[in-house]
């Protein structure tokens, strides 16, 4: 499929016609052939993204919510055609959309919901016959640069808080999913957003470079936010700081699954499997390192080893797939890689492994430790590294060996020992009795060390999307004296 840019309302070509061609993961075959953008198209784009939030800035809360109640409606609508896009363009199984389109739907809900929770408050004066306020007001255009492995999740969180707040968008397509960013432009149009509001710009490897460092250098830009590794991140916040532009940075993750002495044992394997394995482990939350009791290391290692070999692996588009394509081919040998760097260094494969033509099958290792490379680096594949330890404090020390603090899970039949531990986690977020693969609309998303800085979600984003102004009002002249 052919596809073009949104820019103010309207899809056109990139400036210069360039395009780029993304292929099915699955097949090999072209899936979409969209345009590359270039910095003209980046300074068009947010000029007139300015031009609208003049407008869309004084806009009635009550007329945003009407909207993006109606946009829920058309995400909801459009599942059948996101199913075949992310089939194509990243290998997704109809689950994963499914999820996707789910909780996209309830991103736009909750925002709807927010436009009336912009709320400042009354500050005390000594300024005779003054009224003091901090006022939360719409901080102008955002840029919003979002990744391929959860496309709608991750850019709609991006795109419907920063728009219920007053703010205007771009877009920066992923270029594994620009045809999947580009139908969320349009479910925006359809809704009757007004042209300029939302604007979705894709741009090849090559190109990319240099068009966000012209959205963050553009003026009009007064937001940043991003998704995505940490290394890019790195390069996005120091973008950001040198032209003194707040960032939201959502980074990578090692994300730790604790599987504590008291677990249930068919759940902790239930929780491991979809932690590590859920989208193939092309997820910043993923569970990377899945650390047992050493009591019951043995019983928990073979459930998560049957419930790795029973996941079916196959076409995305037959509905009872549960492993695709993994949704960047080069991703084959880095996967291998740390595979076989573990295996070297003393790990055991309990399962999987091997490949099944663009497939990796789900795979088991033991005995993972800090001498391997698996133990460090994230995977986004379908790994799951076991580590086995021999009390809480050894596994609280193994969860924050790592430079990453994003998400984290703890299976316990004790609640409140569940609690302590995560207190002692440097993550951004902790759940207890289930796996680190959790968001909601209106939970603060986000976290701590190499995984960024920043909030998403419900009432967090007010923070991140507004500014802060103190406003006062002199109901009577006051007296000047030099």
């Amino acid at each position: 499929m052919d596809e073009l840019l949104l820019i103010d309302g309207r899809r056109v070509p990139a400036a210069d016609g360039a395009t780029f061609e993304r292929a099915d993961p699955f097949t090999g075959k072209v899936a979409t052939v969209a345009a590359s953008a270039t910095v003209q198209d980046a300074v068009t784009t947010a000029d007139a993204a300015a031009a609208a939030f003049r407008m869309w800035s004084v806009t009635p809360p009550r007329q945003r919510r009407s909207l993006l109640l109606k946009a829920a409606h058309v995400m909801e609508s459009r599942l059948a055609e996101f199913t075949e896009i992310m089939a194509a363009e990243i290998g997704a199984t109809a689950a994963w959309t499914g999820f996707n389109v789910m909780m996209a739907t309830g991103m736009l809900q909750e925002a709807a919901g927010q436009v009336y929770q912009v709320k400042g408050e009354v500050l005390p004066t000594d300024m005779p016959g003054a009224t003091s306020m901090g006022l939360r007001v719409p901080a102008g255009v955002v840029l919003s640069m979002a990744p391929w492995n959860a496309p709608l999740v991750l850019a709609m969180r991006a795109m419907a808080f920063p728009v219920a707040y007053g703010n205007t968008v771009v877009l920066k397509a992923s270029e594994l999913s620009p045809a999947t960013h580009l139908a969320l432009g349009d479910v925006f149009t359809e809704a009757g957003f007004p042209p300029g509001v939302m604007n979705v710009l894709s741009a090849d490897r090559a190109a990319t470079p240099a068009v966000v460092e012209a959205l963050i250098a553009h003026r009009a830009i007064r937001r940043v936010n991003f998704t995505g590794s940490t290394g890019v991140g790195r390069v996005i916040g120091e973008l950001s700081g040198r032209h003194l532009k707040p960032s939201v940075l959502e980074l990578g993750g090692k994300n730790p699954l604790i599987v504590m002495a008291d677990a249930d044992l068919d759940y902790a394997a239930d929780a491991a499997a979809f932690g590590a394995f859920a989208n193939n482990g092309q997820a910043c939350m993923a569970a990377n390192r899945i650390i047992v009791d050493r009591s019951v290391g043995e019983p928990f290692v073979e459930l998560l080893v049957a419930r790795a070999n029973a996941l079916r692996v196959g076409d995305p588009r037959d509905a009872a797939t549960q492993i695709g394509p993994l949704a960047d081919p080069g991703a084959q040998p880095r996967v291998r890689r740390l595979i076989d760097d573990a295996r070297d260094r003393g790990a055991t494969l309990m399962a999987g492994g091997t490949n099944d033509g663009p497939m990796f099958r789900p795979t088991v290792l033991v005995d993972v430790n800090r001498e391997m490379a698996v133990y460090h680096e994230e995977i986004f594949g379908p790994v799951a590294p076991v580590t086995f330890v021999d009390s809480v404090d050894e596994a609280i020390e193994i969860a924050n060996d790592t430079p990453f603090g994003l998400s984290a899970g703890i299976l316990t039949a004790d609640h409140d020992n569940g609690l302590a531990v995560a207190e002692e986690l440097n993550t951004g977020m902790a759940h207890i009795n289930d796996q680190p693969v959790n968001d909601e609309p209106h939970a603060p998303f986000g976290g701590v060390g190499d995984s960024g800085y920043g909030r998403f979600g419900g009432s967090s984003s007010v923070h991140e999307f507004t500014e802060l102004r103190w406003t006062t009002v002199q109901h009577r002249p006051r007296e000047f004296h030099m």
